[in-house]
């Protein structure tokens, strides 16, 4: 028996979104991360906040996400939001059924896809062996059940919003097996890349997996290099694709910067966009913040150097206020440039500290463990990553590293500079759009360990001369990352895709 079925119709009458007819829209979040329920990295702060950011302002919105290990462990009691049913997978009948919080928590509704077999595992995509070699399979039953579950939770007008690979099969199914269906003839779509370097590439044989009929296997649409390519299939039937911030939308449509999907980018035109995406300007606020040893403001920042001492002596580093610290909160692969940082051994030879937190490939943190107990008053490490110790590191530090080899947005570089941190930053993608050489931090162009370098002594110069540097840290403070300024960004996007589908 269903013990409740919530809409939101019911629970949000009006929407600052609506269809030409003046009915309120609902926005259909699709995405395989959503903080805090699962989270490998930004896509799952990026999907969560987009929408809670999104109901604050008045749009109706909704989300669903697979029911994960992680996110039943973290979920409140759960019940079913509607008829258990069956998602036809190839050849197979997969039963599924669509949970929610029994008291839901303000905001947007939150829907799980439940499906044991598929999603009740250790860890979202793959284990120490590599990817689990049914990722194709997990993703199309998620992105199929979304579709066929969202016009029960989501009756109207409808705009059908996925995040990235996983969920880009969502709107291939919504423009193809459900072309005719009258329940989705006022769906609109649109897709976020938030990072192009993954697309979900699988053999051809595949498509009869996904149930999908073998003449989208073409050039045009779903094949790529003799393979399938799910974020392409989602390029190529969305109404409109963002991603994560104005620089890198340049950046994809270039054979450089786009994955080999440029062309697809390209093709776009201005159907495609870059939105920054924000930080939750409350949750990362020194002056309130209860994680960190001790609040500061622009006005006031002696509570910083508190912090910088608590820093010190959570790793074990030498208790010395007037040292630089160099922190770096990152997943260590080799995207986030970790290989100019363990290659460059002028880096370590200047007289500041540096904190690395993050876990990833064992081979930078094997690296960086021996850099560790080499030099064990200057050098800390801790790859239990939580959100505490980032909040710690954001108070304590004076520089964030962050070499990256490429980076769609970015979200650390924002935390950083609202906690008095001066980042150091390669010319690349989000990290352009919000970090200013010299005024809030510094910029180097090659990906080489000698810029980085240079970068850094820029960096300690400005930091050895007290006005500048004061000066530096208080304008950063003071930059609007907040998520209200790219809700109303997004917003545009939906009207114009809604005036031509709803």
């Amino acid at each position: 028996m269903i013990e409740r079925r919530s809409t939101e119709r019911a629970r949000f009458p009006f929407s600052a979104l609506t269809a030409p007819s003046g009915e309120p829209v609902t926005v259909v979040h699709v995405a395989a991360e959503y903080y805090p329920y699962a989270r490998s990295g930004g896509l799952a702060e990026a999907a969560a906040n987009l929408a809670k950011f999104q109901s604050r302002s008045g749009i109706r919105s909704l989300a669903f996400l697979p029911l994960y290990r992680s996110a039943r462990d973290k979920a409140g009691d759960l019940v079913e939001a509607m008829e258990p049913f069956e998602v036809p997978l190839g050849g197979r009948l997969e039963r599924v059924r669509i949970l929610t919080e029994r008291q839901a928590p303000p905001g947007p509704q939150l829907y799980f896809v439940e499906h044991d077999e598929f999603f009740d595992r250790p860890k979202l995509y793959g284990d120490s062996q590599g990817d689990y070699p049914d990722n194709h399979l997990r993703f199309a039953l998620f992105a199929l059940a979304s579709v066929m579950a969202f016009p029960t939770v989501a009756p109207g007008p409808v705009l059908l919003h996925a995040h990235d690979w996983h969920a880009a099969l969502a709107l291939t199914y919504l423009r193809t097996r459900f072309a005719d269906d009258p329940r989705y003839r006022r769906v609109a779509a649109v897709l976020s890349v938030h990072n192009a370097g993954y697309q979900g590439h699988y053999p051809a044989a595949t498509m009869d997996d996904f149930g999908l009929p073998a003449a989208l296997f073409n050039w045009r649409q779903m094949e790529w290099y003799g393979k399938v390519n799910l974020l392409k299939s989602g390029l190529v039937f969305t109404d409109a694709a963002v991603t994560v911030s104005p620089n890198h939308a340049t950046e994809l449509r270039t054979a450089a910067g786009g994955f080999g999907l440029q062309e697809v980018f390209a093709a776009l035109g201005t159907r495609f966009s870059g939105i920054l995406n924000g930080i939750d300007v409350d949750a990362w606020d020194p002056t309130s913040d209860r994680q960190i040893a001790a609040p500061f403001s622009v006005e006031d920042l002696a509570g910083k150097l508190t912090c910088k001492r608590a820093l010190q002596a959570r790793f074990g580093l030498r208790p010395d206020i007037r040292t630089p610290v160099f922190g770096m909160a990152a997943r260590l692969v080799t995207q986030k440039g970790l290989e100019l940082v363990i290659g460059s051994y002028d880096l370590f030879e200047l007289d500041a500290q540096f904190v690395f937190i993050g876990a990833g490939e064992a081979r930078f943190e094997t690296a960086l463990r021996r850099i560790a107990g080499l030099l064990p008053d200057r050098v800390a490490i801790d790859t239990n990553f939580t959100d505490e110790l980032e909040h710690q590191v954001m108070a304590g530090a004076d520089f964030l590293l962050m070499p990256c080899q490429y980076e769609p947005c970015g979200l650390t570089q924002m935390r950083a500079q609202r906690y008095g941190v001066a980042p150091i930053v390669r010319r690349v993608g989000g990290l352009v759009d919000t970090v200013e050489d010299g005024v809030t931090g510094f910029v180097f162009d090659p990906y080489e360990a000698a810029p980085l370098v240079g970068a850094a002594l820029r960096g300690i110069d400005t930091y050895y001369n007290p006005p500048e540097w004061t000066r530096m840290i208080r304008t950063a403070m003071q930059r609007d990352f907040s998520w209200e300024r790219s809700v109303a960004a997004y917003l545009d996007v939906y009207r114009d895709v809604v005036a031509q589908r709803c």
